[in-house]
C-alpha cells in the first residue's frame, strides 16, 4: 500500500476544491492508498469522514504568496511525520525541496498564454499582468521541483513541456455521471420563467463566470450575425451577471456591459447568475447548442457536461478542445465571431448533424472518470516511488 500526501492547501473554491471533492473520496475507496490530507481548517468536517484519509491541522495564511512560503517552510517536516512515500501537490506549486518524490498537479493556463498578457495588457490592468507573471514564475520553477508534473490534458502538458523543457503527463479528470443527473428537482422558478420566455427563440447556452479568458466579447458580437440571417429570435444563456462583485476574482465586466449596450443584442442575452451544480443538466437539456469562445484552456468540464447532456458543441478551435471533445464538435478561430456565427448559422436549421454531434458526444462523454484518474495517478505514484533515486521519506 502506498502512503500519500495530498497537499490541498490551495484550495478554498471553484476547480481546486471540486478536484479535492472528486479526487479525495476515490482515493479513500481504493485499497492500495493510503492519504494523508491538508486542507485549510474550515473544510476540515468534509473530508474527516473518509476511510484511510487523515487530515491534518495546518493554518496556512490567506494571500497566495503568504501561503506559498508557508507550505516551503512547514510541510517538510509534516511529510515526514506523516511517513508518506509521494507528495502530490494540487495547485499549480510545488515544494522546492520535498523529502519525498513529488507529483505536481498543474491546470493554470493563464501563466502560459500569450492571449491572456496580451488581454491584460489592453485592458490596462497592469496589476493583475504583474501578478500573473510573479505567480507564472514560481509555477515555473515548480515544474523543475517536481519529479512530474501532471495536467488534466495532454494537450496542456505538451504546452508545459514546451514552457519550461520539462516532462509533463496528461491524465484526463473525470466526470460523475450519476452525480450530475441525480436530482430531479427542477430548477428555479425563475430560470424556468425565463426559458419558457424564450420558447420561440433559438437557445445558446455558456457555462462560465465572467472573466476575460472565457472571452465573452467574441460571443457578444457574434449574437447580431446570427440574428440577422436566422429567420428567428436567438437567445444566449450565460450562468453569470455582468456586475462588479458578482463573479469570482477581480475580472471587471464593464467593458462586457458597455458592448451589450452597443450592439443590438442586449434583449437576447439572458443573464441567469449561478445555477447550483445539481441543477445545471436540467438548464443543458432545456438550451439548443452549446458555445465557448474561450481562448485558453486546461481542461473545460462545462464540454463534458454538454456532451454528456447531449448538446451539440460550437468550440473555439484549441487543442485542448478538441482534445476533450474528440470529434464531436464544431471549431471555429477563437476571435472570430463571424465564424462562429456561420456555425451556429448552420446547426440551427440541420437536425441531423445535430443529432449526430449529440450522439458522437455523449459517448465520448462516457471516456471521462474519476475513477480512471485516480488510478492513472497512483500508477505514476507507484512508478516513481520505485525509482532507485527516489527520496526516502525519512529524509533530513
Amino acid at each position: 500500500m502506498i502512503q500519500l500526501f495530498l497537499n490541498g492547501l490551495g484550495a478554498s473554491t471553484g476547480a481546486g476544491l471540486t478536484y479535492l471533492f472528486n479526487v479525495v473520496p476515490q482515493l479513500s475507496a481504493n485499497t492500495a492508498a493510503r492519504v494523508t490530507l491538508a486542507v485549510q481548517p474550515q473544510l476540515r468536517p468534509q473530508f474527516d469522514r473518509f476511510r484511510d484519509v487523515s487530515v491534518i491541522d495546518a493554518n496556512p495564511p490567506a494571500s497566495t504568496a503568504a501561503r506559498f512560503w508557508y507550505e516551503q517552510r512547514k510541510l517538510p517536516e509534516l511529510i515526514r511525520q506523516s511517513g508518506a512515500d509521494v507528495l502530490i501537490s494540487a495547485g499549480n506549486f510545488a515544494l522546492r525541496n520535498s523529502p519525498v518524490p513529488q507529483i505536481l498537479l498543474s491546470g493554470n493556463s493563464l501563466y502560459t498564454s500569450s492571449d491572456f498578457s496580451r488581454d491584460l495588457w489592453s485592458r490596462a490592468e497592469i496589476g493583475m499582468l504583474l501578478d500573473t507573471s510573479i505567480k507564472g514564475f514560481f509555477a515555473k520553477k515548480s515544474l523543475e521541483w517536481a519529479d512530474w508534473t501532471v495536467a488534466p490534458s495532454q494537450a496542456f502538458a505538451d504546452e508545459l513541456a514546451r514552457w519550461t523543457g520539462q516532462k509533463a503527463v496528461g491524465i484526463h479528470h473525470g466526470f460523475d455521471h450519476e452525480l450530475f443527473f441525480r436530482d430531479p428537482s427542477p430548477l428555479a422558478e425563475d430560470v424556468l420563467r425565463k426559458l419558457t420566455d424564450a420558447d420561440d427563440s433559438l437557445k445558446l447556452l455558456f457555462v462560465s463566470h465572467y472573466n476575460y479568458y472565457r472571452n465573452f466579447e467574441t460571443l457578444f458580437r457574434a449574437l447580431p450575425l446570427i440574428r440577422e440571417k436566422l429567420g428567428r429570435k436567438v437567445r444566449l444563456f450565460l450562468t453569470c451577471k455582468l456586475q462588479e462583485g458578482a463573479n469570482p476574482g477581480t475580472y471587471k465586466t464593464g467593458r462586457a456591459s458597455e458592448l451589450i449596450e452597443q450592439l443590438p443584442a442586449s434583449d437576447e442575452i439572458v443573464q441567469l447568475g449561478t445555477i447550483p451544480y445539481r441543477s445545471l443538466h436540467h438548464l443543458y437539456r432545456a438550451c439548443d447548442i452549446y458555445v465557448t469562445p474561450a481562448y485558453t484552456e486546461t481542461f473545460a468540464h462545462p464540454l463534458v457536461e454538454a456532451m454528456a447532456s447531449g448538446l451539440p458543441i460550437v468550440a473555439s478551435d484549441l487543442v485542448v478542445h478538441r482534445e476533450v471533445t474528440a470529434g464531436s464538435a464544431c471549431f471555429f478561430p477563437r476571435f472570430s465571431s463571424e465564424q462562429l456565427a456561420e456555425w451556429v448559422l448552420r446547426l440551427a436549421p440541420d437536425i441531423e448533424l445535430r443529432r449526430t454531434l449529440s450522439a458522437a458526444a455523449k459517448r465520448r462523454a462516457l471516456d471521462f472518470s474519476w475513477r480512471a484518474h485516480v488510478s492513472k495517478l497512483l500508477e505514476l505514484a507507484a512508478s516513481i516511488q520505485q525509482r532507485p533515486d527516489a527520496k526516502a521519506a525519512t529524509a533530513a
